[in-house]
């Protein structure tokens, strides 16, 4: 840290020094449990023009390198990490349930099943989004033709798509959503906790469709600030304008590496200086209505649903879990709320989904289970939806 003192008599003319060089992440070794790979992607470094990564971290299930069996995957959506999936530790609880089997009074009381998690960095942010965009890349190909079949080639994976699933939270249960909406026939089902907007009435307060200005509301004679977030209890955490100058000033041009900015990087269209167009703009406010369009038709999980349900709404049928809390910091939980009204309306198929709200809970609300009743819930799942012709040498609960 420098401290500088600017004076307006003598001017502005700093020198700065810039000395302190980040070090390289260090990937932890394999283990008996987790391992982890990368790789260049042919896709992503032709868009780029310079070398772009994927990458993969696996857990594995007890007796994994002793067996011959294939397993179900979940595909944990999420931020950049390079920790363990689940947070996995031996010693700690889920330990103990992963290894329940280990003990013959035990035997088959826990699912054997693989659980990965992406790592897919840009430029603009810690994560893709996992979706094609004219700004970021095709994140969306990339991790659907390279990456998961190299996780696929490298592991026994049953490669069905009932033995895909897919979770996540915030960021990460936007791409889990996405990922099985977009890819119906790919993935078997999804539980999605915590959300970023599922469609844009709500963008951290923000209706993109309805509203003139993101930085605060005309109500005639007066003007309220946007709230950007806030706590449990109701309380400002954050007004946009706030948040709008806290990315400008941590970079220009999107690059602050924040969430309005990386938003606005994957919804958005290129813009005339190369740079994506923004929604609307950090100073003023003004909202862009052609971009917000462009947000819609693109990226709108729910205008997507409606727009298609005659032929994906078979597709979806039993595999949307979604969880929020009802009083999520970010305002998460209406444009939740907003889906869920809209399937409680649809027609062949009629199907609702699976709704849960944690009362008086922010973000980020995934039930009131652990993460080992989650994983049998969704074993459950996938034995519900495998072939009758299939054995289970995988789990017997």
């Amino acid at each position: 840290m420098q401290r500088v003192r600017l004076d307006a008599e003598r001017g502005y003319t700093l020198r700065l020094v810039a000395d302190n060089v980040i070090p390289e992440i260090v990937v932890p070794d394999n283990t008996e449990w987790v391992e982890r790979f990368k790789f260049e992607s042919p896709m992503l470094t032709e868009f780029w023009g310079r070398p772009i990564y994927l990458g993969a971290t696996v857990l594995l299930p007890r007796d994994y390198h002793g067996s011959t069996i294939d397993y179900p995957v979940l595909y944990r959506q999420g931020h950049f990490s390079l920790r363990n999936p689940l947070r996995f530790q031996v010693g700690e609880a889920l330990h103990g349930e992963w290894i329940k089997d280990d003990f013959p009074r035990m035997k088959d009381d826990f699912p054997r099943m693989i659980v990965v998690t992406f790592q897919h960095p840009t430029p603009y942010f810690d994560d893709s989004y996992a979706v094609n965009s004219v700004n970021v890349g095709p994140y969306g190909d990339a991790i659907l033709q390279e990456l998961i079949p190299e996780v696929e080639r490298r592991y026994r994976i049953i490669e069905e798509p009932w033995a895909r699933l897919l979770d996540g939270g915030s960021t990460g249960g936007w791409e889990a959503l996405a990922l099985q909406i977009f890819h119906p026939d790919f993935f078997g089902g999804t539980w999605s906790y915590c959300p970023d907007p599922v469609t844009f009435t709500n963008v951290e307060g923000v209706n993109i469709y309805e509203d003139d200005n993101g930085l605060y509301k005309d109500r005639g004679w007066f003007k309220v600030p946007v709230i950007n977030s806030r706590e449990i209890n109701g309380e400002v955490r954050v007004t946009s304008e706030q948040r709008n100058r806290f990315e400008l000033v941590s970079g220009t041009k999107g690059r602050s590496g924040q969430q309005l900015d990386i938003w606005a990087a994957v919804y958005g269209p290129i813009g005339e200086d190369g740079y994506f167009k923004p929604v609307y703009h950090k100073r003023t406010g003004v909202v862009d209505r052609e971009v917000a369009e462009y947000w819609r038709e693109n990226y709108d999980l729910l205008h997507y649903m409606q727009q298609n349900w005659s032929w994906l709404g078979p597709k979806l049928v039993d595999k949307l879990y979604i969880y929020t809390g009802d009083m999520d910091n970010y305002y998460l939980n209406y444009p939740v709320m907003e889906m869920e009204a809209w399937m409680k309306t649809t027609q062949n198929p009629h199907y609702p989904g699976f709704f849960m709200y944690g009362r008086n809970r922010g973000h980020c609300y995934s039930g009131p289970v652990t993460t080992a009743e989650r994983l049998k819930e969704m074993a459950q799942h996938v034995m519900r939806r495998q072939p009758a012709v299939r054995d289970t040498p995988w789990w017997q609960y």
